[in-house]
């Protein structure tokens, strides 16, 4: 590993100013993939300016019928945020199902977006619940952000400091995980907001996207045996050394099955707390 400057700031301002001043930093939030990757060579910034004295963003709030999460909130956070498991108990799952304890205790909801891994957990979280990505220069539409594989709309400079996420009618998420990684080798999180569903599928591709054939047989009838009729085109889909295209589009189905059953399940149990 080659020798770099160590930056700590305590504010998002002063972070943003660092990483214009230096052409080749790199952000550290959890620093779950930029420090393996320094290790192995794969990555050797001049600079590292570290964002976890931000006490700013770690926050995690609930403002106008949105949970408004901080960027450096720990994947441990969101599981264990009383918020976010009485709004989007599906999104509390989700975060409890990353890696393993150490890496949850380590691991940011910032860091894992902006890294948009195409078997991240969150970027399929982020996308079906139609969220807002935060970043210091602007707001961007979940739609908009992830481009493809590690690549976002990102421009030089700009940091992701949070999220705005709806408050849906009920969601969740579902995903078969790799026995060593815990990555997703599919995953599909289900939300239904405003009474329009919306299914966004991580792992199966080279970065997460909308099931919308899927959508479709939902919003006709959000029921788990409304997808009988439904396939996933396994064209596009990855293939390695894990599962083969027509492994995950068959996966896909399976996924988008059980989160809608475990949305319909965290509803009713919403209900039943509140009568």
């Amino acid at each position: 590993m080659k020798s770099f400057a160590y930056l700590k700031p305590e504010t998002t301002v002063a972070a943003a100013d660092l990483f214009s001043e230096h052409n080749d930093a790199k952000i550290l939030a959890g620093g779950m993939t930029l420090l393996p990757t320094m290790k192995q060579g794969l990555a050797a910034p001049a600079a590292i300016i570290d964002l976890s004295a931000v006490a700013a963003l770690r926050e995690i709030a609930f403002e106008e019928g949105a949970l408004v999460i901080g960027a450096m909130a720990r994947h441990y956070d969101v599981a264990a945020s009383v918020l976010v498991q009485t709004h989007i108990p599906g999104l509390a799952l989700l975060a409890g199902q990353i890696g393993d304890p150490q890496v949850r205790h380590r691991g940011t909801i910032g860091g894992s977006v902006a890294n948009n891994d195409p078997a991240a957990d969150y970027p399929a979280a982020i996308l079906a619940l139609d969220a807002t990505v935060v970043t210091t220069r602007r707001t961007v539409a979940a739609a908009a952000f992830f481009v493809d594989m590690f690549e976002t709309a990102l421009e030089p400079g700009e940091i992701v400091t949070g999220f705005r996420i709806p408050v849906p009618e009920m969601a969740a998420y579902a995903k078969f995980r790799s026995p060593a990684s815990r990555y997703a080798i599919v995953g599909v999180f289900v939300a239904q907001t405003a009474g329009k569903v919306r299914v966004a599928v991580t792992g199966a591709a080279s970065s997460v996207f909308r099931a919308l054939d899927v959508e479709a047989a939902l919003q006709e009838r959000f029921d788990p045996d409304a997808l009988n009729r439904v396939s996933m085109d396994p064209s596009g889909l990855n293939s390695d050394i894990h599962a083969d295209r027509d492994y995950r589009a068959n996966l896909v189905m399976v996924m988008a099955r059980r989160a809608v059953s475990a949305a319909l399940q965290n509803a009713g149990q919403g209900a039943t707390k509140g009568q």
